[in-house]
């Protein structure tokens, strides 16, 4: 993610709206889509085309074309958002990539009401793009977009299992690709009470839904029986009426593989079909857009050895992204320690939201004070990001 620091944002961040493209139609969107994913089928850079930086479009001539006033608004905007690392004390911004960008303006203009290209709404046009980039990126010529997307990202690769690029079949393979075993150390691996970041992500905390909803998940039936399918009178719901929520959001650069944060026992997984919309904080801060209720997702339930209770890790698709693979979340009665691996997305940004029953977690005071401001804050794979507490 092209990355910049709070000196170097003079410009005030776009606020996106129906009217910040005034001289583009709903159409003239859709068919920027299309011609984006198009291209990243032909030409290896990828910053050419669905990850173009918008503050480089000011000299994307073929973008003009396709998306009229795009440059008018990347000259007098920032678009994108403020995350902090861990640590710091100073945010810094974060550069969306064009695709997130056209796909949220999507989204505002009326996802059911209007159709497009003669023929698809936007829910239809959104999931039909992203099964072809994911099919696009399955394909060994796109193994030519590796070089260019590790440079666009700045990614480590020392800390790869294979760390030769020329190893790898596809985009995707290298997408989801795995890294080194020392590289990702688990915080106080000894200690059952603990509990370890899922991903390599943007995070944000919160010990209520009602609390979630005020600073950070705007969707109006945004809440935990829609979240993870329930009915309100099944004892699941029960079990979780008054979860704490842990939302991390994985950007395209990040390791894609996600892992347990406690030590557990996997049990039944549930598959939910939805829509492909971007998970960017502009759309989630939304009222009017139920993005992590209304994506596609996957529910698999966690056995927490030391307590008995049963978390609910939340797999959920976006824009672009092609599937979500279980690999040691895949088979019930695998007995997982914090760390090991559930599973990975191929091509995409994406997110994940682990609902922790009452009681069960009581998160890292930064986290807490990061997600109410509210910020995302930068963590790593068995980072810690909070403990059981000790019972009375």
């Amino acid at each position: 993610m092209a990355t910049l620091s709070t000196d170097q944002v003079n410009k005030p961040v776009e606020n996106i709206t129906p009217e910040s493209l005034p001289d583009a139609t709903p159409d003239d969107l859709a068919n920027a889509l299309d011609k984006l994913v198009d291209k990243s089928a032909s030409h290896p850079d990828v910053v050419s085309h669905i990850h173009a930086p918008f503050h480089a479009l000011a000299g994307s001539s073929w973008v003009h074309q396709l998306i009229p006033g795009i440059d008018r608004l990347a000259v007098d905007y920032h678009c994108g958002n403020y995350v902090i690392a861990r640590g710091q004390t100073a945010p810094f911004f974060e550069s969306m990539p064009l695709f997130a960008r056209v796909g949220m303006h999507l989204l505002f203009y009326g996802r059911e009401e209007v159709k497009l290209l003669g023929y698809r709404k936007v829910n239809d046009l959104l999931h039909y793009q992203s099964v072809r980039q994911g099919t696009i990126y399955d394909d060994p010529r796109s193994v030519s977009s590796i070089p260019s997307f590790v440079h666009t990202y700045s990614i480590e690769l020392q800390e790869l299992l294979e760390p030769d690029v020329s190893k790898y079949r596809t985009f995707n393979e290298f997408f989801f690709r795995r890294l080194r075993p020392d590289v990702r150390p688990i915080f106080n691996p000894g200690d059952p009470s603990a509990v370890s970041s899922a991903a390599d992500c943007r995070l944000t905390v919160y010990h209520s839904v009602d609390e979630a909803k005020e600073f950070w998940v705007k969707g109006q039936n945004f809440n935990i029986p829609n979240l993870l399918g329930l009915q309100t009178d099944e004892l699941e719901f029960t079990a979780f009426s008054n979860a704490s929520l842990a939302i991390f959001r994985l950007a395209p650069a990040d390791y894609h593989r996600f892992h347990a944060p406690i030590d557990c026992i996997v049990e039944e997984k549930a598959h939910f079909p939805g829509n492909y919309y971007t998970v960017n904080p502009q759309a989630i801060n939304e009222p009017g857009f139920d993005v992590l209720t209304a994506n596609v997702r996957t529910v698999l339930y966690l056995k927490h050895l030391q307590t008995g209770l049963r978390v609910a890790f939340v797999a959920i698709g976006a824009l672009l992204v092609g599937s979500i693979v279980w690999t040691g979340g895949k088979e019930p009665g695998t007995i997982l320690k914090r760390g090991d691996e559930l599973g990975y997305f191929a091509y995409g940004g994406s997110t994940i939201v682990v609902v922790f029953p009452a009681g069960l977690i009581n998160f890292d005071s930064d986290l807490v004070t990061h997600s109410q401001k509210p910020i995302e804050t930068l963590v790593k794979v068995g980072e810690a990001i909070g403990k059981t507490p000790a019972k009375e």
